[in-house]
Order: C-alpha cells, then sequence, then structure tokens
C-alpha cells in the first residue's frame, strides 16, 4: 500500500536565482518582480527590457512611442558566423506578441508624475543594446520631439557599443547623437542620462555620457572599453572595482548613484529643479 501520493511538480519560473556570481541566492520570481528586478537579497539589479523600463517609470496610459517604424538592415551583406540579416530576422520573430524589443533602443513620449518628457530607453536583449543606424535615429527623433515641446529629455543607456554588422555607419551615430544633444544644450532644454549595467562602447562615449546630470544604477559597469580588455592591453591589474558606479562616483563622473526603488522619486525631483510649469500644460522653460 502507497503512503504517499504522485509528487508533486513545482511551477516552471516559480524560483529563480541571482545572477550576481556573489550571491546566487534563490527567491520567488513574483518577490524579485515585485521589487522591480532587484535582488531582495544582496540588492543586485538585474537587466530589464525597455517595455519594463518604461512600465516601471512611466504614468500608465501615457506612453506613446516614436520612430517604431524605423527597422535595421543589412546594407553592408555582413556575414560572420550568422548573417546580420537572420540576426535581425530572428529578434523580430521574438517580438510577434508586440512586446519585445524592435531594437536597440525604445524612444517615445510619457509622463512621469504627471510631468511630460521625452524617453530614449536602451534594450540590452536586442543584439546587446548596441547602436546602429535605427538606435541614433530613434535617438535624434526624441531629442527633436523634447526640442520641439520643450520638454526634458531622459535617456536610459545600457549598450555594448556601435553595432560592428554595420561598420562606419554604426560610429557614425556617435557624431549624429551627439550634436543632437548639443541643440538640447543650445536651447536649454534638460538632458538626462541614468547609465545602468553595462554601458560601454561608443554609446558610453557619446550621448550617455552627455547628460546635464548624471545617474547610475548601483554596480553597473560603465566605461569605453571592459576592464579585461584593459587590462590584457595594459598589462596591469585594475584597481579594485574599476569602471563600477561607485568607482566613477568617487572619481566624479557621475553625479548620483540612484537604487532603482528610488529612482520615479529621484527623477521626478531632479526634473522639478531643472524646470518651472509655463501656462500649458505641455511645455516647461528651463531655470
Amino acid at each position: 500500500m502507497a503512503f504517499f501520493g504522485k509528487k508533486k511538480e513545482i511551477p516552471l519560473g516559480l524560483w529563480m536565482k541571482c545572477p550576481a556570481p556573489a550571491c546566487g541566492k534563490m527567491a520567488f520570481t513574483k518577490t524579485v518582480e515585485e521589487n522591480l528586478h532587484v535582488c531582495p537579497e544582496c540588492g543586485f539589479h538585474m537587466k530589464l527590457t525597455a517595455h519594463t523600463r518604461v512600465k516601471q517609470l512611466v504614468d500608465a496610459g501615457t506612453f506613446e512611442p516614436i520612430g517604431e517604424e524605423l527597422q535595421p538592415r543589412d546594407v553592408l551583406r555582413f556575414v560572420d558566423a550568422e548573417s546580420y540579416e537572420a540576426k535581425i530576422q530572428k529578434a523580430a520573430a521574438r517580438n510577434k506578441d508586440g512586446k519585445g524589443a524592435t531594437e536597440g533602443a525604445l524612444v517615445g513620449r510619457g509622463r512621469l508624475g504627471g510631468r511630460p518628457l521625452t524617453l530614449c530607453v536602451m534594450d540590452f536583449s536586442y543584439m546587446g543594446g548596441s547602436m546602429g543606424v535605427v538606435v541614433g535615429e530613434r535617438f535624434a527623433l526624441g531629442a527633436e520631439d523634447s526640442l520641439a515641446r520643450r520638454v526634458p529629455f531622459v535617456t536610459i543607456a545600457t549598450s555594448g557599443g556601435a553595432r560592428m554588422h554595420e561598420g562606419a555607419l554604426s560610429l557614425m551615430q556617435m557624431a549624429k547623437t551627439s550634436a543632437m544633444v548639443a541643440r538640447l544644450r543650445e536651447q536649454r532644454v534638460p538632458y538626462v542620462t541614468l547609465l545602468t549595467d553595462p554601458c560601454t562602447g561608443g554609446v558610453s562615449a557619446s550621448f550617455a555620457a552627455q547628460g546635464d546630470i548624471t545617474l547610475a544604477e548601483p554596480g553597473a559597469l560603465i566605461g569605453f572599453a571592459g576592464p579585461r580588455v584593459i587590462e590584457s592591453t595594459l598589462k596591469t591589474t585594475l584597481p579594485e572595482g574599476f569602471q563600477r558606479a561607485e568607482f566613477l562616483l568617487e572619481h566624479g563622473y557621475i553625479d548620483r548613484i540612484v537604487p532603482r526603488q528610488r529612482l520615479r522619486e529621484e527623477l521626478g525631483s531632479i526634473l522639478d529643479y531643472l524646470v518651472r510649469p509655463t501656462d500649458t500644460s505641455s511645455a516647461v522653460q528651463v531655470r
């Protein structure tokens, strides 16, 4: 006679493991999601998709995408182990439900606590958030929208750098995006950046590093070349915590480290400080 019933199966996705090497603790997936994808044990900030970022930051129902019709093309007929065209098609297939990334950056207008703003949110899940022609153009369209409405432009940056599949065309986006930031500055329209893990290469060397105020998430890796590349090139050992947000704050590269749970409040305070409302509800005047 059996005293034990059928073994119950644990539903897939019920638990998840913290990806931080120093932690690795298990936690309920729902608990992690409610904690904005921050490990409740060690505070490690996990990578987020652009859509999740927008959901966390922007007032519900206010986000309107800009430039979604722009899609990448294999202009150079780039072929490595896998063709660029094949990678583009795979990325498009993952977006069948309309909730995935259509490029390395999601741009649009919305409101944060009622405050109007334009957002550029990068997405590491799409080819490492690499910057190609479409990412550069979407950023430019976002900056133009910000200029036209005279509302703050906020960028959340995460990237592995320029997209090698587009060659010099991708590198040209560094100049293009930097020129748009210069226009924002000339017109005294606030530009705020948040650097998240990782933020490297051509993105970190262009628009990500040019905010009027530069924020970062705890522990984010920020720099042009990665520490392993630097160590192997210079044949030296780097300081502890080199290129992490805390190291860069200490050396004056960023203005503040903001935990994800406080980001909405912190951004709201910054926008209130940088702008004052005019007689219309959709425009601001820069202090």
